[in-house]
């Protein structure tokens, strides 16, 4: 049913409508010259938004986020940079709230619905202090990590219920310095040292989340509180101590069923973009699950154009979103790659007769992916590399490979504390990770499980077995307050990964970070000598079953 709709604006043109605002045209190079509320309401009869679309444009989020029989939509009217002629008016600057003071311009502040207010002018020729876009972020703790945008502190007026996170307006003024075509080579350091945080399962949400199961240094129950500003306070912590290179965010970034992707993916990232440091992403099974969650494609657009993220798409013909790889190259000014990081989407829930929660297989066009960029590094190193470095590749996904569960794991380090939740069907993706010579997996999924452990070596057909064990199957552990932290009734705290290479050595070390705990928690050497080695550690009973 077509809803109606109720209008506080300006410059009637032509009949909008809550679905027509889809089709309003592309401008090349914008210039926001007004802005407007809509509101939508079921109880009207039916009405006369009238805004021409091929001026006004609405962006895509209900200002009520779905909460109200009732609709709100930002319209932006905008105008083409190159068709700008002098009597054109253009927004300079826009306000929220009280009325702002006139200070003797020539044209006065106007005000528009939601207690907006835009100051206008005429166009003198540049449009570097004019609005070029204008975007809405919910929630009193939203952030925007973009360049050159500002986020306004005031939210919008728009009566709505308590509960729901506020609406503000961020704002872009001239133009968005492109991003650079070519993005910085990740490289090790001077002594060949390249450190990785691995951030899992922060679980944000539009507004600040709930805590449900948070513990005090001592393990006393904390009453419930707010999550995510816990989430970004833990992160910005880790990213402070441990100076890494490269962060990795392996998955259920966002919490499912949110109302706004955006306003939560602003969140994970900014602590790591207001420390410089490069990340990239893979995406978990709640990330995109929800009826207003935006698509992982939609995800990965927004990923892709903020300041150090290599996150990549990936093929289009390899299934999923986010499949890629990235080498690590040796110091300035070399182009030698000395290690390869591995990302793969591992797809979310499927319905399932075997298994309650099941998840969908690792692909085969992945498998092959992954083969054939593994065999095509493999040669070009035995062509190039005459001087036999040692090369160490790792691997990241989301939800763990059905060999995390496998009764023969042998956990050298950390706990599982819960079962495993994998797909019920193997697809035998951890056979070409033996293959392709990885050292370790790295995966998020199950917040409470943190250990480091390995397979018992496989026997080849002719009875040879493979030339060394590995790779080693990892937990990051659950490190956003929105999600669960404990099993049954014990609660744990929340924590991340550090994975440390030397590729001087050929070694590779991991230790976990910890809430309240001062030093590393953990740590494990995982390579030596390019080598995966097994020091059987503290394994006990408890720690080598699978929990069910």
């Amino acid at each position: 049913m077509l809803r109606t709709l109720e209008f506080f604006g300006v410059f009637p043109s032509k009949a909008a409508t809550s679905s027509t605002s889809h089709t309003t045209a592309v401008v090349a190079h914008p210039v926001v010259t007004d802005l407007t509320v809509c509101v939508f309401s079921p109880a009207v009869p039916p009405s006369t938004c009238e805004l021409d679309p091929r001026i006004w444009h609405r962006v895509e989020k209900d200002l009520y986020l779905y909460t109200s029989q009732q609709s709100a939509w930002l319209y932006v009217a905008l105008a083409n940079e190159e068709e700008l002629v002098a009597e054109d008016l253009l927004v300079m600057d826009i306000r929220v709230g009280e009325p702002p003071p006139n200070r003797g311009s020539d044209h006065s502040w106007e005000s528009r619905p939601g207690g907006i207010w835009v100051l206008r002018s005429k166009f003198s020729g540049k449009i570097d202090q004019a609005v070029t876009e204008v975007d809405v972020l919910f929630g009193v703790d939203a952030v925007d990590p973009r360049p050159q945008w500002t986020l306004m502190r005031s939210s919008l007026q728009l009566n709505a219920q308590p509960k729901v996170p506020v609406a503000r307006l961020s704002v872009l003024r001239g133009r968005a310095k492109p991003r650079p075509d070519a993005r910085a080579a990740l490289r090790v350091r001077e002594d060949g040292k390249f450190k990785i945080v691995q951030i899992s399962d922060t679980h944000m949400v539009t507004g600040v989340g709930v805590c449900k199961d948070a513990i005090d240094a001592h393990g006393n129950h904390l009453p419930e509180s707010e999550a995510d500003p816990l989430t970004v306070n833990f992160i910005g912590k880790i990213l402070d101590v441990e100076k890494p290179d490269l962060v990795i965010l392996t998955g259920d970034q966002l919490h499912h069923d949110i109302s706004d992707s955006q306003s939560a993916l602003f969140k994970v990232v900014a602590p790591i973009i207001e420390r410089s440091v490069p990340f990239a992403a893979v995406f978990g099974n709640h990330d995109s699950e929800g009826i207003h969650a935006l698509p992982r494609a939609a995800q990965m657009s927004i990923l892709q154009n903020l300041p150090f993220s290599l996150c990549e798409s990936g093929p289009e013909q390899i299934d999923g979103i986010g499949n890629f790889y990235l080498q690590v190259l040796a110091p300035a000014p070399s182009q030698l790659p000395l290690s390869t990081l591995y990302f793969l989407d591992s797809h979310g829930q499927i319905p399932s007769k075997i298994h309650n929660p099941d998840y969908d297989p690792i692909k085969q066009s992945q498998i092959d992916w992954f083969v054939n960029a593994s065999q095509a590094q493999q040669s070009a190193r035995e062509k190039d590399d005459n001087d036999h470095r040692f090369y160490l590749s790792l691997a990241f996904l989301h939800i763990p490979l059905p060999e995390f569960g496998d009764r023969h794991l042998s956990i050298r380090n950390g706990h599982r504390r819960e079962p495993t939740e994998s797909p019920s069907f193997n697809s035998h993706f951890y056979d070409a990770l033996v293959k392709g010579g990885i050292s370790a997996l790295g995966c998020g999924h199950d917040h409470v499980n943190d250990f480091c452990a390995l397979l018992p070596q496989q026997t080849q057909q002719d009875g040879d077995k493979i030339p060394q064990p590995g790779p080693w199957l990892c937990y990051g552990g659950g490190s956003g307050f929105g999600g669960y932290c404990s099993y049954g009734r014990k609660r744990f705290h929340r924590r991340t990964r550090v994975w440390e290479l030397d590729t001087s050595t050929g070694s590779l070390k991991t230790w976990k970070r910890v809430e309240y705990a001062m030093d590393r928690v953990d740590e494990l050497v995982l390579v030596e000598g390019g080598a995966v080695i097994d020091t059987p550690g503290e394994e006990d009973e408890g720690r080598r079953c699978v929990v069910s």
